[in-house]
């Protein structure tokens, strides 16, 4: 039989941000305030020919919830479509986090040009952290039925916005890009399961290919910070991309 095709996006009639600011820019307070003040709501700007990521939001609604505002940063996930514009990025009720460690529910829709190419985002993130708060009470209630207060958690989580497949992303939103950055480094190490102490020339190499393919040493200082989490100079951390690029 047959595979099945591909699923067709369908470009939407703008090629500005203005003209999607414009349209979409209503929805950001009318969709917050339906769901309520832990859904916070965002437009990125993805729309120059080198987006910078340190500074994406151009509209948001309950930016409390991530501590971001107007003139904000992207995510981990702005990284992965600026490396691939071509592969359908949308996702659905995956999870994040915030960098203090709040759990979200989050959506994520990318909104391209006639010509196909990403040039915004419409993101929704769901604090999750008074629904956590509630399981945890109801178990501490009833702590002969452990098994039942896990189903209840489960189907509660499923409520807010549906189970994540395995391979849903994962977002963290920080107000800054400098820990988003970090956290994306932090991951890359974790992906060898070693310390850095114990990593070997090789390793790091990989790991700072990993980033790079990642688009992370975009970001200003980013060599900077991977240079001090990997424990070498910068001009060894550079060293260690011309290799990555070369092998590439």
């Amino acid at each position: 039989m047959p595979s099945d095709p591909a699923p067709r996006r369908v470009a939407v009639p703008f090629e500005t941000i203005d003209e999607v600011l414009a349209v979409y820019g209503p929805l950001l307070p009318a969709i917050a305030a339906a769901v309520g003040p832990r859904c916070e709501v965002v437009l990125h700007d993805l729309s120059a020919e080198d987006v910078d990521l340190s500074a994406t939001i151009v509209a948001i609604a309950h930016g409390e919830v991530s501590g971001r505002e107007v003139g904000g940063p992207s995510s981990n996930l702005g990284f992965e479509v600026l490396a691939d514009g071509d592969e359908d990025h949308d996702a659905f009720g995956y999870g994040g986090r915030t960098r203090d460690g709040r759990e979200l529910r989050s959506s994520s829709l990318y909104l391209r040009n006639g010509a196909g190419r990403v040039i915004a985002a419409l993101c929704i993130n769901y604090d999750l952290s008074a629904v956590r708060a509630l399981q945890s009470l109801a178990a501490a209630l009833d702590p002969v039925r452990p098994a039942s207060s896990a189903g209840a958690a489960g189907a509660a989580g499923a409520a807010v916005g549906g189970a994540p497949g395995a391979d849903a992303p994962q977002e963290v939103l920080g107000a800054d890009i400098g820990d988003v950055v970090e956290d994306m480094i932090t991951r890359a190490i974790a992906e060898t399961g070693r310390e850095p102490g114990a990593l070997g020339r090789d390793e790091k190499v990989r790991i700072v290919r990993r980033l790079d393919e990642r688009g992370v040493t975009r970001v200003g200082d980013a060599m900077r910070r991977i240079a001090a989490r990997l424990e070498v100079s910068r001009s060894t951390a550079y060293q260690y991309l011309d290799e990555a690029r070369r092998l590439a």
